[in-house]
């Protein structure tokens, strides 16, 4: 069973002015999954509607082709899979903003994030942060953004790692650099990003996340947040 397919929507038993959006994100085998499965049991548990979406999502005719690439069986131009990954988190845009209207909390595994610090981290000089950011204008804005910290050392000895084309360590450390990069470069994501040190165990590292998101969804069903925003462009420095 898919993980956004294991919570059926109940009636909420006090009106809910709409649903949030939390975004978990880190390196490879930081524990993003995980973290993403035990959120929504635990607000699930709580009474809240949840459905976890994750990306890239393989199963769309995009995905496919971005499952192709980081399987290493297909090569592309670094601006060709940027794009790519863009437009598989614009499938499902509509569908994010309709479940959140409907009061359903979304908790998301990557987002855009990803997408922009790792193609920025491919060392190519004609790919820019500001140039893999810009796709993402006008896409959902998260309400709360999760950002599991791992060294790349560490990551490296999880199980499973090196599967895939962006598992390597220098990569891995430069994505982790872009990303902390981000608390000081983005007015958005340095407002919407609380860091969490993946380090520890999975329930200390899941008590943390509940401990921040927790006030988030709160105040969002209660109306007391800003209605669900969108991703807007980096002012010109």
């Amino acid at each position: 069973m898919a993980i956004s397919e294991a919570y059926p929507h109940r009636e909420p038993s006090s009106p809910v002015s709409r649903g949030a959006f939390i975004v978990i994100e880190g390196l490879d085998r930081a524990g993003k999954t995980t973290q993403v499965q035990k959120l929504c049991d635990t607000l699930y548990t709580q009474g809240h509607n949840v459905k976890a979406l994750r990306f890239p999502d393989r199963t769309t005719p995009i995905g496919k082709m971005i499952n192709s690439y980081l399987e290493n069986t297909t090569e592309m131009d670094d601006h060709a899979i940027h794009l790519l990954f863009s437009a598989n988190r614009w499938e499902r845009a509509s569908y994010i903003k309709q479940q959140i209207s409907l009061g359903t909390t979304i908790i998301c595994d990557r987002y855009y994030y990803s997408g922009m610090v790792y193609s920025a981290s491919k060392n190519n000089p004609a790919l820019s942060l500001d140039w893999a950011r810009s796709p993402e204008v006008g896409l959902p804005r998260p309400d709360r953004v999760i950002f599991l910290d791992l060294s790349a050392a560490e990551a490296e000895k999880r199980g499973g790692y090196g599967e895939e084309k962006y598992e390597k360590r220098e990569m891995q450390e430069r994505v982790r650099e872009q990303f902390l990069g981000l608390t000081v470069r983005g007015e958005e994501e340095s407002t919407d990003m609380t860091v969490i040190d993946a380090g520890f165990s999975v329930e200390e590292v899941a008590e943390s996340i509940l401990s921040d998101v927790a006030k988030v969804v709160n105040d969002v069903e209660s109306g007391l947040r800003r209605e669900l925003g969108t991703v807007g462009a980096w002012s010109q420095s």
